[in-house]
């Protein structure tokens, strides 16, 4: 069966390199239907919970809302330990972890649950009462693999003042919220704070010896105080810091009778050397190439990868940078940036990896003929590739790049074993289309079997969740490539060397008669040897 449908094949050539071509063209198109990824979720069973609040937050109102989180959980079966950190992130016990500044406003819960099954229920019941609770921004998210991200999708965008960076910020959470492709949007920064700004008169203070400075630092020691010696404790050094009282330090009707010491040894109340206003203020600015920047972070929405959230918003969010003043422009963060950090660490090291394979294959085939023809069928693997991914669901992320990389070796390999085979029968006297139709013959049962072997390997790592796209990968692309060597690329190779067919009623040379024996040999070593 096998050798009637090769030799149909290769008298229909040019179909079926057609054919193969078109399939080839739909799977470049079919793996635009992709969702990429960076890297999947971590299958350990703890959720990390993140609470931000108003950064004008104190620690005690994020411990009420910390409280508030943890008597949603804190009695549920199938929560088998939690702890909470407030004031900061949780400490790096997972190298991947995305690890949270120091901050009173922020709090994290670590919670592992008795299994994989119950970390699905636990955080769909968390997800669905922090959407209730909007004094914090909150986020319930599984362990990462690979690099720390944190959240997946994230806009920079860098302005030349901050009010500019915020409010083109807000423009592209606009976005973000119109296109239903995200949720729980917010920024790392952006909301003012309360404060109480003191505006010196420079001319009253240089009259009385005293300097911005000098006030600068009376007020630090009045209100967080200052060092005024050390104690001993065992090996230990303790600072001893003076400040005011409570009721001095905590009330603003106490900050306009606040005495300064003058150079004299007077003193002098604040109100002879400075006013008081109440004003809103930044209440930390993040900056990136010394420009204001605020960072529009968000998840996906459910059943969508960050990529295709970034490959969806990508017009909108370009056309909201056609409108950016000189000096400012938006950047693409989350798992695109890291992805392409990834990939490009990858892709800087193909050159070489290809300037060996050539050289291999030109020792191995020599003739640039033969090489193109083992070439040709390398990226035909992408048909198999986008099919398998395509059938079970399965993104295309970093670790499935990785297995098609590796998949480019085993087609390459099995065209050579098939082109060499080619090239020995011609050199044994057999017309091109014979030691075609032979070399094909010869190598199937090898060519199936090592190929079946990688795909058979590859079935215990499909359901896992880091390797699994990269054993769909391989499996598919080996399984549609092993087809292709055997059917498309002797169909190749009779229109490359531009091969007639015989007349239908041909025999090959090799089925019609024996080969005669090598002096010496007897006949069972002909039987079992190779032609």
């Amino acid at each position: 069966l096998f050798i009637r449908v090769l030799t149909l094949c290769m008298r229909w050539r040019y179909v079926t390199v057609a054919v193969t071509v078109l399939l080839f063209a739909l799977a470049v198109y079919g793996q635009t239907l992709l969702q990429r990824q960076f890297f999947p979720s971590s299958d350990r069973p703890e959720l990390l919970v993140t609470l931000i609040l108003p950064a004008n937050s104190s620690i005690l109102a994020t411990q009420r809302e910390v409280d508030r989180v943890i008597g949603v959980f804190k009695d549920d079966p199938d929560v088998a330990s939690y702890s909470a950190y407030v004031g900061g992130g949780a400490i790096r016990f997972y190298l991947p972890l995305d690890v949270q500044g120091d901050n009173p406003f922020v709090a994290q819960i670590v919670l592992v649950n008795r299994d994989l099954e119950a970390r699905g229920r636990v955080e769909a019941k968390l997800d669905e009462a922090i959407a209730g609770m909007d004094t914090f921004t909150g986020r319930v998210a599984r362990l990462e693999l690979g690099p720390p991200v944190g959240w997946p999708v994230q806009y920079r965008v860098l302005g030349n003042t901050i009010d500019e960076a915020r409010n083109f910020a807000q423009q592209v959470a606009g976005v973000l919220r119109e296109s239903g492709a995200a949720q729980t949007i917010n920024f790392d920064w952006s909301e003012k704070t309360k404060a109480v700004r003191i505006e010196v008169n420079q001319d009253r203070a240089r009259q009385l010896g005293l300097s911005s400075q000098s006030i600068a630092e009376q007020l630090y020691a009045i209100h967080d105080g200052s060092v005024i010696t050390q104690l001993r404790d065992d090996i230990y050094l303790v600072d001893v810091v003076a400040r005011a009282t409570t009721v001095d330090r905590l009330s603003l009707e106490t900050l306009r009778t606040l005495q300064f010491n003058l150079p004299n040894g007077q003193s002098v109340p604040m109100m002879e050397v400075a006013s008081l206003s109440y004003t809103l203020d930044e209440a930390y600015v993040w900056r990136r190439e010394s420009k204001p920047t605020v960072t529009v972070q968000a998840d996906p929405a459910q059943g969508l990868e960050a990529p295709t959230v970034f490959q969806r918003l990508r017009p909108q969010i370009e056309a909201i940078a056609a409108t950016l003043p000189p000096g400012a422009h938006i950047e693409e963060g989350g798992t695109v940036e890291k992805s392409n950090q990834s990939t490009s660490s990858v892709i800087a090291q193909l050159p070489l990896m290809a300037g060996v394979v050539l050289i291999v294959l030109m020792i191995q085939l020599q003739s640039f003929s033969r090489l193109a023809l083992v070439l040709s069928v390398a990226p035909l693997g992408l048909i198999g590739v986008v099919a398998a991914l395509l059938l079970t669901r399965t993104p295309f992320g970093f670790i499935a790049i990785l297995g098609v990389i590796a998949l480019f070796g085993m087609i390459v390999r099995n065209s050579v074993i098939l082109v060499d085979r080619i090239e020995y029968n011609h050199d044994q006297g057999l017309s091109t289309w014979d030691a075609v139709l032979e070399a094909t013959e010869h190598r199937l049962r090898p060519i199936l079997l090592t190929a079946a072997a990688a795909i058979l390997g590859m079935i215990p790592i499909m359901h896992d969740v880091f390797w699994g796209p990269m054993a769909y990968a391989i499996a598919g692309g080996l399984a549609g490539a092993t087809m292709l060597t055997l059917f498309f690329l002797p169909a190749l190779y009779i229109v490359w060397f531009r091969i007639k067919p015989p007349p239908h009623d041909h025999v090959p040379q090799h089925l019609a008669a024996p080969h005669p024996l090598p002096a010496g040999a007897s006949p069972g070593e002909r039987e079992g040897g190779a032609y």
